[in-house]
């Protein structure tokens, strides 16, 4: 047998069975990774260990944390990288419907009913509101501002609601609400990628992508963390809210929409049969497995199996995406219309997508930055606007999950990424008639919903007017603890081997599961 013959049958054969050329090519393809993980010295195996794939994570880490305290495996196959793992204990809720106000709405023209504050309305604001703050916006001396809509009491918990939300309303029993969040990010960008992957800086894995990496999901046909856009624009975050971090790019969210191709070049071109897009995957996937034989690199597997999920997503994708298909009364409930682009097409399809094993389905409805400088961010039109176009969807999905039976096991998170001032805001050149609020990082209210939380509560408090928690703060990390939680996990074990450090998405500063808002 030759030496280019041995070759062919066995990728790895020794450098000395063979021919110039072919040595000359193998290092052509080999990468600076391999270099380092074949260097004699073992520095490449000990750089690796920082780089560890979660698909082998457990067996290159060791089974002992860094805390002593043996590891959870999160070992897959790397041929079914987002294979479904159970919980570490019993899970409240299997799935995550995450509702992100994108721009901040105002927790005081909604959920906080502040008497105190609408009698001092259009005084100067008290110095002691504003020294050693820092704002977006406000300069000078702003006015006191007293909610722009009346609120009342209703349901049997008595919870105070303004009546921009009548719909949502007949479902406030439903709700916990939390009404002492707070953030140390004032600006949109960082302070979306703290709600969103729980770290203020560009490069951390959304908590979706921690919640598939933990758990995986039930249809091999679709992604599990799936992330859907409405209200014209995306949130200021950009995709890195949905990116996987320094987690493999197989736990990243998938941007889908709710009207044309669920993905963007998802469908086969002009000319081009399934057949034959079958045939094409097949010759990729025939050169990958062989670089897997000779490299040995598990990404590539994954690849592979990427390749497969974009294939079978041609069909069960469009179906899921497809609300063409759901009766003419559930699409009226919603108030969707297919063929648009809007936040009630993408609720329908959060529960379609749910409804199929989908994990982790995040919508960003964009428009709520309300700051008054021109009417579509004045709280008197624009956000009017806003809340008319999420009442009435957001109502419906509840209501549909608990027809189905699915509101037990599906939790579903409403909020924004900070609150707003209770002061007006002030900076040259407003129009009087257009009213707004800055930016308030240190209260603002998320409500959750279904699996494993307390229907008809309201957790924690601000002051008289709205500016400051007085009792039971919640850190936007203790909200993630909590999330986590409730889908079966301890937070300090879910974490990933990176850079010397076992990462998780809680970070290293206290945190804890907020205990009095679960079921």
């Amino acid at each position: 047998m030759t030496s280019s013959k041995a070759n062919q049958q066995n990728p790895r054969a020794p450098a000395s069975e063979l021919l110039p050329e072919e040595i000359y090519a193998r290092l052509l393809a080999q990468t600076r990774r391999h270099f380092l993980r074949s260097f004699s010295a073992g520095l490449g195996t000990m750089f690796l260990g920082t780089l560890a794939s979660p698909l082998l994570s457990s067996s290159m880490a060791g089974e002992i944390a860094a805390d002593g305290t043996r590891r959870l495996d999160f070992t897959r196959d790397p041929k079914s990288p987002l294979a479904a793992l159970p919980p570490q204990f019993a899970a409240r809720a299997k799935r995550v419907i995450y509702l992100h106000m994108a721009g901040a709405p105002s927790q005081l023209e909604l959920f906080e009913h502040k008497p105190e504050l609408t009698k001092l309305d259009g005084q100067n604001c008290p110095m002691s509101f504003l020294t050693g703050k820092r704002f977006a916006f406000i300069n000078g001396v702003p006015k006191m501002l007293g909610s722009q809509y009346p609120f009342h009491q209703t349901g049997q918990s008595g919870q105070w609601i303004s009546d921009r939300l009548p719909r949502l309303e007949k479902h406030i029993d439903d709700l916990c609400l939390i009404k002492s969040m707070r953030t140390d990010q004032f600006n949109h960008a960082p302070a979306q990628l703290l709600v969103q992957t729980g770290d203020a800086r560009l490069g951390h894995p959304a908590l979706g992508s921690w919640v598939l990496y933990g758990l995986g999901t039930e249809n091999q046909n679709l992604p599990g963390f799936i992330v859907l856009l409405s209200g014209g624009n995306s949130p200021d975050g950009g995709k890195q809210l949905w990116g996987p971090g320094f987690l493999p790019s197989v736990y990243q969210g998938v941007q889908c929409r709710s009207h044309g191709e669920p993905v963007l070049y998802l469908d086969n071109p002009a000319k081009v049969s399934r057949s034959l897009r079958r045939s094409m995957l097949d010759a990729i996937d025939e050169i990958n497995r062989q670089s897997y034989a000779e490299f040995g690199n598990p990404e590539t597997v994954t690849r592979i199996a990427q390749y497969e999920m974009s294939f079978r997503m041609q069909m069960d994708a469009t179906d899921a995406m497809d609300i063409r298909k759901e009766p003419a009364a559930v699409r009226a409930a919603y108030g969707s219309n297919p063929g648009e682009s809007s936040f009630a097409n993408n609720c329908l399809v959060a529960r379609r997508l749910a409804e199929r094993g989908v994990r982790y389905i995040q919508l960003y409805h964009w428009g709520w930055d309300s700051h008054g400088s021109n009417a579509k961010e004045a709280l008197n039109i624009g956000f009017a606007d806003r809340c008319r176009e999420v009442d009435q969807p957001i109502a419906a999905l509840l209501a549909d999950l608990k027809a189905r039976g699915m509101m037990e096991d599906t939790l579903v998170v409403w909020g924004g990424e900070f609150g707003r001032t209770s002061m007006r805001e002030n900076r040259g050149g407003q129009a009087m008639t257009l009213i707004g609020r800055d930016h308030n990082p240190g209260a603002f209210t998320i409500w959750m919903a279904g699996g494993g939380v307390k229907p008809g509560l309201t957790f924690g408090q601000t002051d008289d007017m709205g500016y400051e928690i007085v009792k039971d703060p919640v850190e936007v990390r203790d909200l993630h603890a909590t999330i986590l939680y409730i889908l079966g996990f301890d937070h300090h074990k879910l974490n990933y081997s990176y850079q010397g450090l076992d990462q998780k998405v809680t970070g290293v500063k206290p945190s804890r599961v907020v205990a009095e808002v679960l079921a």
